[in-house]
Parts: C-alpha cells; sequence; structure tokens
C-alpha cells in the first residue's frame, strides 16, 4: 500500500500542493488534472526527486524517505521529458537502467527481452535511440520504467506521441502489470484510463477533489457522457466537484 498522508509543497509564495492525502491499493490510478495542479510536483515527491514541506509517504508503512535505498528498488518512473543519450542504442540504454536498479547480472539479459517485447521494440532494440522515432523514445521509456519488475510504476504521459494501435498495446499491458501492482498514470489523453482506472485522482491548484472510479465521477457529477465530458466541466468551467 502506498499512503499519501498531507503532503505540502510550496514555491516561494505559491502554494502547490495543499494537504494531499490519499491510499493506493494495486490497481490503475488515472491522475487527472491541467498543467500548474500540481501532479509534476507529486510524482517527483512520490519518486523522491522532491522533498514536500510538510506531510509523509509510506509503502508499505514505512516513511520512503527513511527507506529509500530500499523503497527505490520497488519503484518504476517513467517522466514524460524524452531525457535519453542518442549515441547509446536501446539496449544500452535499458542495460544501463538495469544496473542503475541493482538487477542481478545473469538477469539483465533475459529482463530486457521481456521489456522490449512487452513495448514492441525487438526489431530495433540495437539502433542507436538518435535514430528512433518520438513514438519509439516513448515506448523505450515505458520500458525502463517496468524492467525489474517494480511494485510501483509511474508513468507520466506514457501514451503521448503513439499511434491508435501501439495505445492499445500499451493499455493492455498496463491491465495486466496492474493485476499484482499499484500504477499512476498522469494523463491528459483521458479515453486513455476511463476503462482501465480503479479510480481517477483529480487536482486541482493544488488540491485534491476527487479520488473515486470513473463511473462514480460521471454519477456525481450528473452530466452523462464520458470521463473526458466530466473533466472538460470540471476544468473548463472552472467548477468543483
Amino acid at each position: 500500500m502506498l499512503e499519501i498522508k498531507e503532503i505540502n509543497k510550496s514555491y516561494g509564495t505559491k502554494h502547490v500542493l495543499k494537504g494531499i492525502t490519499c491510499k493506493l491499493e494495486n490497481g490503475i490510478y488515472g491522475l487527472l488534472g491541467p498543467n500548474g495542479a500540481g501532479k509534476s510536483t507529486l510524482m517527483n515527491i512520490i519518486t523522491t526527486n522532491l522533498k514536500s514541506d510538510s506531510g509523509e509517504i509510506l509503502w508499505k508503512g514505512k516513511n520512503i524517505l527513511e527507506n529509500r535505498e530500499a523503497y527505490l528498488k520497488i519503484l518504476g518512473y517513467m517522466p514524460q521529458q524524452q531525457g535519453l543519450y542518442n549515441g547509446f542504442t536501446g539496449y544500452m540504454f535499458l542495460n544501463y537502467i538495469a544496473v542503475l536498479k541493482d538487477i542481478a547480472k545473469r538477469e539483465i539479459k533475459s529482463e530486457i527481452e521481456r521489456v522490449v517485447t512487452s513495448v514492441n521494440l525487438k526489431a530495433c532494440i540495437h539502433s542507436k535511440i538518435g535514430t528512433y522515432s518520438g513514438g519509439m523514445k516513448q515506448r523505450l521509456l515505458i520500458a525502463s520504467a517496468i524492467i525489474g519488475n517494480p511494485e510501483l510504476i509511474i508513468f507520466d504521459e506514457p501514451t503521448a506521441g503513439l499511434d491508435p494501435k501501439e495505445r492499445v498495446r500499451v493499455k493492455n499491458m498496463l491491465k495486466k502489470l496492474a493485476q499484482d501492482k499499484i500504477i499512476i498514470v498522469a494523463t491528459h489523453i483521458v479515453p486513455d484510463i476511463e476503462h482501465i482506472a480503479k479510480e481517477i485522482l483529480v487536482l486541482k491548484e493544488g488540491v485534491l477533489l476527487a479520488e473515486k472510479s470513473a463511473e462514480k465521477l460521471i454519477e456525481d457529477y450528473a452530466i452523462g457522457g464520458n470521463l473526458e465530458d466530466v473533466y472538460m466541466a470540471i476544468f473548463a468551467s472552472g467548477e468543483d466537484l
């Protein structure tokens, strides 16, 4: 279980996160909110790349900062920015990530093969990343997040730049992974998580407005339609739930 307890974060006078509290168990959680809502800040705190001003995050009852080394071994993270080494081949990059994650040397080759097959990159894994399309780089980042079979995985816009066929592949992969993991997906492509997310976390101006299933959100907002309609109603109109 991942417990987020009263997380606050400010940059100067701007209060970016305001008492964020929730509990996550195995399954997929969609993290929705416009730019500036606090999604990236929250993800950076969960991944220990950033410290909160107050509050704490617990993994299986233990503070993640007090057990950081052990925590990072069960964590997978795919950032939105494609900070990749263009001179590396895809295989070299994944091998580098595997070493950073302290995966046993004897297991690295088979683990790379597993994740590369999952994201449909097997044919070009020995080509240089500089020759990859944007979508191929996106899939390589997904592979780097799932290598080592982490228990908690955070994806920031995982389907951005992918064609419809690859988006379906990624959604199916997420559903399969979530059987025994916690997966957090931050995205602006609402339909990609509507039917696979256990719950939707709605962030607005640093406040967690809702932690509900897509069906419950649609029902509570009473506008009919789908989750994208609810999303547009909340953030286009400035209304709260």
